[in-house]
């Protein structure tokens, strides 16, 4: 009899519920010799993870992701120890009655968008330093065997699907109608890929704080890492922590290495044509959450979101 239910589609997956999928929880943590530990979902993420006990952290792959195993164990493997600021442990790995699970240690600290709201702008110019610093690291930290195997090619097929992925997500027309032209218009240059965790985000960075202020106390989530142009790693570090701040943003980038000149036009365009590309680009919403430009043209976005 299986332990874990049937999730060979990503909505047989979506369906389940934290009951169904407690008996192969049990009996996994039962193979790994933790009876004595307890499990606890965590309510936030798009795969099941669970706190087990106070020290060790277990992440479920159901079928339908299991291809992400490889990623997020070789990414941990190889980033271990390596940063200025911490990254899970790897303690164990495998598959267990077709799923894949990571056991990793637990991160202390607390979800950088838990407490952002109370940051003082010394806080933040202090984790915006820190957090520049660590994707420096992490870009030049040797990448293991993770894809796409050719970068050109996968822009040139992201490329293909820009206008399509905008317009399912609903994006109106008279935006649309610029994506073409515009990610023609930008040089993305050919930057050497490297090492990218490719969602750096606040729900992703933890903190806590001590006597001198609010520090950076943790990276995770890695199992849509990739090998990339450095810039494409931007986009969530704009968006999704920055949020618009551009002294926030600005910060990041001179600590990651960054000289004042380079921050131009032409490097915001760059951003926003990478925010098109990526895999996850939901324009619609990142209109919704983001400052307004002063024209409703992609140049113009370009400089309001990422211009510094």
């Amino acid at each position: 009899m299986p332990f874990f239910p049937e999730a060979a589609t990503e909505d047989q997956f979506e369906a389940l519920t934290n009951e169904q999928l407690r008996p192969g929880v049990a009996a996994l943590l039962a193979e790994l010799g933790l009876t004595d530990r307890t499990a606890v979902r965590f309510d936030d993420g798009s795969l099941p993870v669970y706190a087990v006990g106070d020290d060790l952290v277990l992440k479920l792959f159901p079928p339908v992701h299991l291809s992400e195993l490889g990623t997020e164990a070789g990414v941990l493997r190889a980033l271990d120890g390596r940063l200025p600021i911490p990254t899970p442990r790897l303690d164990r790995t495998g598959e267990f009655d077709g799923w894949g699970y990571v056991l990793m240690s637990r991160l202390a600290g607390e979800a950088l968008s838990g407490v952002w709201p109370n940051l003082t702008d010394e806080d933040k110019e202090a984790v915006a330093q820190q957090l520049g610093e660590a994707l420096a690291t992490l870009h030049r930290t040797p990448a293991p065997d993770i894809g796409p195997a050719d970068w050109p090619e996968f822009l040139a097929a992201r490329r293909a699907k820009a206008v399509e992925q905008q317009r399912r997500a609903g994006l109106a027309e008279e935006w649309l109608a610029q994506i073409p032209g515009f990610l023609a218009e930008v040089d993305l240059g050919t930057p050497s890929p490297v090492l990218l965790h490719t969602e750096v985000m606040r729900d992703h960075l933890l903190v806590q704080r001590g006597a001198d202020g609010w520090a950076l106390t943790g990276l995770f989530d890695f199992e849509p890492a990739m090998r990339g142009a450095p810039e494409y790693e931007l986009v969530g570090v704009g968006i999704f922590v920055a949020g618009g701040d551009r002294a926030f943003f600005r910060r990041v980038l001179l600590a990651y290495g960054y000289t004042p000149e380079q921050l131009d036009a032409d490097f915001a365009r760059r951003c926003l044509a990478y925010t098109l590309l990526h895999v996850y680009s939901n324009l619609p919403w990142y209109l919704k959450v983001m400052p307004e430009p002063e024209q409703p043209t992609l140049n113009a976005l370009a400089q309001r979101w990422f211009a510094c």
